[in-house]
């Protein structure tokens, strides 16, 4: 076996991908640390990182030994936590947004707590997410374009842009056909994204195109209700039209194919995802994604 304080640093500098970082986290010069990592390297006969400036990523061989390594080392925190007591219970902050909550993370996370009982989540559907992670936020599910570099993240789909709007919208003398008819409705935007229309008018080559009137909402439940409403029409992800399973609502333009520029990301402090319950929630939502 190599020393433990070598199995540490590799893994911490596997998951935040920088020295400077993982030293910090385990309280340790950057040279210290990086004489463990060199210890683990000279252990196994082989280099286990792409050393870049001012970051260090997996090479395969780091790969597969982390993936090899993840199951004993989380054997390892289950027994250690179980002896000190601190087993009985786990605790995240997830900041999410309440559309993705309920249309996708809720009707989920009965599975979580049958695999992991002693993990509670307290939810946070509080704007500016991102802004507040590690200052009582753990994590957080976020819309947007990209996320900073100087945090984790990970994409957790890809979406088109489409016009969604109430069934009776398509019927009738005033049915909306075509996009030109939008110059006679009111579009409605999602604050968090904002440059959707703008997107999706350019991509369909009419940047000219202005609507009656937008309207913008900070909330994805009201602006799918005032759609189904036929108080406009809601210029939205795929996913948020499909996920409502709403009978009233439909895709106005169903032969446009739009490439939506926001996407949903899971984000949080790189130092977090060395705790526990963060690890736990973020492997767990990808493998549950994955399976969809």
């Amino acid at each position: 076996m190599p020393p433990l304080t070598a199995v540490e640093a590799f893994v911490q500098v596997a998951r935040l991908g920088s020295v400077k970082a993982a030293a910090e986290e385990l309280a340790l010069s950057s040279p210290a640390l990086s004489r463990r990592v060199q210890a683990m390297e000279r252990f196994v006969g082989r280099n286990l990182f792409e050393r870049r400036h001012q970051a260090m990523l997996l090479n395969t061989d780091g790969e597969i030994l982390l993936a090899r390594l993840a199951p004993a080392l989380e054997s390892l925190a289950e027994a250690i936590e179980m002896t000190t007591g601190e087993a009985e219970l786990l605790r995240l902050h997830l900041a999410v947004l309440p559309l993705f909550a309920s249309q996708r993370l809720m009707q989920r996370l009965p599975e979580l707590r049958t695999r992991h009982p002693e993990l509670h989540i307290d939810i946070d559907t509080g704007a500016h997410g991102l802004s507040r992670l590690g200052e009582g936020v753990d994590a957080a599910i976020v819309l947007a374009r990209d996320v900073d570099p100087g945090l984790y993240s990970r994409r957790l789909d890809r979406n088109k842009v489409v016009a969604i709007g109430a069934q009776r919208m398509q019927e009738g003398r005033s049915a909306i056909r075509a996009p030109d008819d939008l110059r006679r409705m009111t579009i409605f935007l999602h604050r968090d994204m904002p440059e959707t229309y703008n997107s999706w008018r350019e991509a369909i080559g009419r940047p000219d195109l202005e609507p009656a009137a937008v309207d913008h909402f900070d909330s994805g439940h009201l602006m799918l209700d005032a759609a189904a409403q036929g108080l406009g029409v809601a210029f939205m992800l795929d996913s948020h039209l499909h996920d409502a399973h709403d009978p009233r609502l439909v895709e106005i333009f169903g032969d446009v194919v739009v490439d939506s520029q926001y996407s949903y990301w899971f984000a949080c402090r790189r130092s977090a995802l060395s705790r526990r319950p963060v690890r736990i929630f973020h492997d767990w939502l990808f493998e549950a994604i994955a399976r969809d």
